[in-house]
């Protein structure tokens, strides 16, 4: 049996490398890769013509280039939920060092290194109160977008004795459900931001996402809030974030991406990137990763996709070929498939499609071995994308 090549581009995480058998050629080196494993580095799935799938240890994928991707029916994952609990737990923590003041205290602590032994409780008694906080506990925090980190932030603020309100343009019913009843959601942007005295953003990168965070976003805040960005960096536009912190109407800014602009800004509190940067975060986005690009590369079972609709099934003992065909979704393309099948005098054991409303994905269990020439006809159809055959012994 051919082995799948496959290529990490990035360190991935040996629980999740250790996942695939002899069957897969795994290394950073591979040139004609049929899948790639990836984190943070650019991916331009044209530099790969032979290329069937990119699984990204992470959730976002503005780093792969997606929509290149799925002209030419490659199959790109994420790993929604394997990083949240990374993202919350550093969330929490660093609003509290903010309202808490703890970074000023500890470096006030630091500066009394110098002096005498004797002076230094006297020191923090008299200077102590310079660094008094606030506690989060009946503060209203607003959740700009619910995924899966955006659901455990939520949830976390209720836990937390804070009034939650949150709000996603387009929540996915599986997340919603995972909400505490004492989660408010709005039905707006403005609802969610209002009141909010911590207002947290947790949304993928993409075009309607980019530079959200503007002028006309930060004027909806009440005065002296602060604004969280553990998502992504152009989600905000900075320029107006700065412009706000500087005219006194945000209190302050605490991201996870820092820039010139901003390290140094006294209003700003940064992170670098360390959102997902736990071994527990990176082996389980890796392990997500490697057992969703294994499924699709043995079986063309899709699960976590960005771009093609979601598709499991396990041939059953009868089943001697697996035929997947990739098509826009335009109407009659099942009717088509089947008769061209059933032109050969092969049986179709099961048949499943699925849409997104761009891309239509079949599953086609076939009990007798297909042929080339079957397949050609089935790729001469102008809204066929991609084909694949699995066959099985």
């Amino acid at each position: 049996m051919n082995k799948y090549a496959i290529k990490t581009m990035n360190v991935i995480a040996r629980e999740g490398l250790e996942l695939m058998g002899d069957e897969y050629d795994v290394s950073a080196d591979i040139a004609k890769p049929d899948g790639i494993l990836v984190r943070s580095a650019k991916v331009d799935t044209d530099e790969y013509p032979g290329l069937l799938a990119v699984a990204r240890a992470g959730s976002g994928v503005n780093n792969i280039s997606v929509e290149k991707a799925t002209e030419k029916g490659i199959c790109v994952f994420n790993t929604p939920g394997a990083n949240a609990n990374a993202v919350v737990d550093l969330v929490f923590p660093m609003v509290g060092v903010w309202l808490r003041n703890i970074y000023e205290g500890i470096r006030f602590c630091q500066s009394l290194a110098g002096i005498n032994p004797a002076e230094v409780n006297n020191e923090v008694e008299k200077r102590k109160a310079a660094f008094r906080g606030v506690e989060i506990a009946g503060k209203n925090l607003g959740v700009i977008g619910l995924g899966q980190i955006g659901v455990r932030l939520a949830n976390g603020g209720v836990h937390r004795y804070m009034k939650v309100k949150g709000f996603d343009p387009r929540p996915a019913v599986e997340n919603i459900h995972q909400l505490l009843p004492e989660v408010k959601l709005t039905k707006t942007l403005a609802q969610a931001v209002a009141d909010a005295d911590i207002i947290s953003l947790h949304l993928p990168l993409n075009q309607s996402t980019q530079g959200l965070v503007n002028g006309e976003f930060l004027r909806m805040m009440k005065k002296d809030a602060i604004l969280v960005n553990y998502a992504r960096g152009p989600v905000v536009d900075e320029e107006a974030v700065l412009e706000a912190l500087n005219a006194g109407h945000l209190q302050g800014y605490i991201t996870d991406f820092p820039t010139p602009a901003s390290i140094g800004h006294p209003k700003v509190l940064t992170t670098p990137h360390l959102g997902a940067s736990t071994s527990e975060s990176e082996e389980n986005c890796a392990i997500m990763a490697v057992n969703e690009l294994s499924s699709y590369l043995e079986y063309g079972n899709v699960v976590h996709s960005v771009n093609f609709p979601n598709v499991e099934s396990i041939p059953s003992g009868k089943v001697k070929t697996r035929l997947i065909v990739i098509n826009r979704d335009v109407p009659g393309m099942i009717a088509f498939a089947s008769n061209v099948i059933s032109s050969y005098n092969i049986n179709i054991a099961s048949y499943i499609n699925e849409s997104n409303g761009t891309i239509g994905y079949n599953v086609i269990d076939l009990e007798s071995p297909s042929t080339s020439k079957l397949v050609k006809e089935i790729e001469h159809n102008e809204n066929v994308i991609r084909t694949r055959q699995l066959q099985f012994s």
